[in-house]
């Protein structure tokens, strides 16, 4: 037994060595020989994106093949597809597979967030890379080796906020589909509305396998709110059955607006035409693709290696084509970075024993998935660089519009907001304040933006708007039937201020004008008053008077006329053509007073000056003249006269004070007693009040 022992003991080192040398001798034969990246691909081929993605793919591989800084690499990547049938659990059946039978290095691929969520219980052990699974409830905290090649959905509620305190709506709806996907861009998106000021009144929430019956109900309690703006955030599956009863019910009608998020928007050019038929009018949010040579390049490509066979036309390519091109490359791109010692070629004895001296070195998927998150490098979508775990916000989101076909209308960059061009760094074109967008076609045909809001009445009826019949003054209110259509139309200032009126109300109002009859009892306006306290009209729009008793019973807006109090009076001319009409501020006793104290003064003067000054000598009929000239001339301009004295001196400084006083007092009362003597009304307030004016 001891010699037995022995012998064993010999031979287990030796088949050791033999092993380890005969995997050596692989190995070194292994850089003369391509090495395989085996990739498991699970995409739900039954889907139109997951075609395009499995072809995009398909063709990453064919350029990285013949890129010349790849083309003599000894690391090749083969791709493994699997269908998921859109079912999360089969997903994460094909993956076990694949990790077990085929022994893949990464996985690309988890269509949905919700296989994405699910096969995210495979711990850590290969890179799971999805360019399509874009909720913000995953995260690599639960997943390290979970890798997210497209943007995160939260990226995209700056530009819907904008959007709404672009249009001015304060009031709207939100609908989102009751998923991993649907739910996990709600909370930033209600802060979003709310720092816009903007009030989500209700929320409706589907399920992702929602039957047409169970939409129907729905969309019948979204008519009875007064909201009439919805946000949509939902699958592409699930919209394109949504949409279809939208416009079934009459919601894609004139006064409705509708926003859908990209995860719909990117998806239109791949959905059926009835769909689009039933989305005219919708306007969403997509990522901005920088254009390139690359990409165009690319883009005529796929026109000639599309399937042209299996559809009546070849598709648009779409962002999540692209991603999923970029995808491969940034496995390639890191691969190719740790080199070849990852997987050995398969089904081959010899190879399995290089496998097992090689144990030791095989690559684990942290180191993968660390070398994926450093790497950098253009590809077809763009900038291709991650953080945390993610691609960077897009630098610009396009704003579309469904018309027709899916028309671009502008763009948002969250450093300029609204813009309508972007040059070639993706930076808006256009200044801050000259923030426009292309036109919009809305619901309906209609080229006029949806109020935020409607009003509903309970008996589902118009406003009835009673407007009076003027024989005059027509150009305040106008009444006139054609005669062609039997309608009547009402015309007239009053009509115009009540109409720009409601359409600045951030809500729709409904309304009729209804003529009101002539009056039985002689007090029309009373009449028309009293009806609307009755609740026979809504609202009475005219020249309507606003007086204490109508108060009474209803409200009036303010007047939007500042004519204040006025009378419309005949001018009196007799009297005011009067050339002694500026004595009328005065009395005649008064200026009989005024007269004799001028002559006193000049009196006085001469008196004291007379003796001395040869200005006041003379015939008497000169002396008599200066005295009255002395008195009355300071009324008019300033003495000329020289005085020899003092007291002389004080009369002429109080004589001129004194006209100073007189003539302001006859300014003072002329203005007035000329308007006055002009007016002379000739009717008086009882006849005002009988008129009914």
């Amino acid at each position: 037994m001891a010699s037995v022992k022995m012998v064993s003991m010999f031979i287990l080192p030796a088949m050791l060595h033999a092993f380890s040398s005969f995997g050596w001798s692989m190995a070194q034969n292994s850089h003369h020989r391509p090495h395989h990246i085996h990739v498991g691909v699970i995409l739900d081929m039954e889907s139109p994106v997951g075609e395009m993605a499995q072809q995009c793919m398909t063709m990453a591989i064919s350029d990285l093949n013949a890129s010349p800084s790849h083309i003599n690499h000894p690391l090749k990547l083969i791709l493994h597809p699997r269908n998921s049938m859109g079912q999360p659990l089969k997903a994460l059946s094909s993956a076990v597979e694949l990790l077990e039978n085929e022994q893949v290095d990464a996985l690309i691929g988890p269509q949905t967030s919700e296989e994405a969520e699910l096969l995210g219980e495979l711990g850590d052990r290969v890179p799971i890379i999805s360019f399509s699974a874009s909720s913000p409830l995953l995260s690599r905290e639960k997943n390290p080796n979970f890798i997210r090649m497209t943007t995160n959905d939260n990226s995209q509620v700056g530009a819907i906020a904008a959007l709404v305190q672009k249009f001015g709506w304060r009031e709207l709806v939100i609908i989102h589909e009751d998923s991993s996907y649907g739910n996990g861009i709600i909370p930033d998106l209600l802060l979003a509305l709310h720092e816009g000021n903007a009030r989500v009144a209700h929320r409706t929430v589907l399920p992702p396998q929602a039957r047409d019956i169970y939409v129907e109900a729905q969309l019948y309690k979204l008519m009875a709110l007064s909201a009439n703006i919805f946000i949509v955030h939902m699958s592409a599956s699930l919209a394109s059955r949504f949409f279809i009863k939208v416009n079934e019910l009459g919601l894609m009608s004139t006064g409705y607006g509708w926003i859908v998020t990209d995860g719909i928007v990117n998806e239109l050019p791949v959905m059926d035409q009835s769909v689009l038929d039933s989305m005219q009018g919708v306007i969403g949010i997509r990522p901005s693709i920088p254009p390139s040579e690359r990409l165009h390049n690319f883009s005529m490509k796929w026109r000639n290696n599309f399937f042209t066979n299996q559809h009546h036309q070849i598709p648009e390519v779409n962002v999540y084509c692209l991603w999923a091109y970029d995808s491969v490359w940034a496995l390639a791109k890191a691969a190719y970075h740790l080199g070849p010692t990852t997987s050995m070629q398969k089904n081959d004895s010899a190879n399995e024993l290089a496998h097992l001296a090689a144990i030791h070195s095989r690559r684990t998927g942290s180191d993968l998935v660390h070398t994926i998150l450093r790497g950098k490098f253009t590809g077809l979508s763009g900038e291709i660089q991650l953080k945390n775990g993610q691609l960077q916000q897009p630098l610009a989101f396009e704003i579309v519009n469904v018309i027709g076909r899916v028309k671009r209308i502008g763009f948002w960059t969250q450093w300029n907001g609204m813009t309508q061009g972007l040059n070639r760094s993706n930076v808006a074109t256009q200044s801050p304040s000259l923030r426009k967008m292309g036109s919009i076609g809305w619901p309906g045909s209609s080229s006029a933006v949806p109020k935020g809001q409607r009003v509903m009445p309970k008996t589902g009826k118009r406003m009835r708007i009673g407007v009076p019949i003027k024989k005059g003054y027509k150009e305040l209110v106008g009444v006139e039937l054609d005669p062609e259509t039997n309608a009547t139309i009402v015309t007239g200032l009053c009509i115009d201020v009540f109409k720009a009126a409601t359409d600045l109300l951030p809500y729709e109002v409904k309304f009729d004008f209804i003529p009101f009859p002539n009056s039985t009892t002689g007090s029309y306006y009373e009449d028309l008053i009293y009806h609307v306290y009755l609740q026979q009209y809504d609202a009475a729009v005219g020249d309507i008077t606003i007086t204490g008793n109508r108060s009474s019973y209803v409200d009036f807006t303010m007047p939007f006329t500042e004519t204040g109090v006025a009378m419309i009076v005949p001018i009196e001319t007799s009297r005011s053509t009067n050339m002694w009409i500026f004595l009328q501020p005065l009395t005649v006793d008064l200026w009989l007073v005024i007269g004799a104290f001028f002559v006193f003064t000049g009196c006085v003067v001469w008196t004291i000056e007379h003796g001395d000054n040869n200005e006041f000598k003379g015939p008497l009929a000169q002396q008599i003249g200066m005295v009255m000239w002395y008195s009355f001339s300071t009324l008019f301009f300033a003495q000329s006269t020289d005085s020899f004295y003092m007291f002389s001196m004080f009369m002429s400084c109080f004589n001129i004070s004194y006209d100073e006083w007189i003539n302001w007092v006859r300014d003072q009362g002329f203005p007035s007693n000329i308007r006055f003597l002009e007016l002379n009304p000739d009717f008086r307030a009882k006849e005002v009040k009988d008129s009914a004016y």
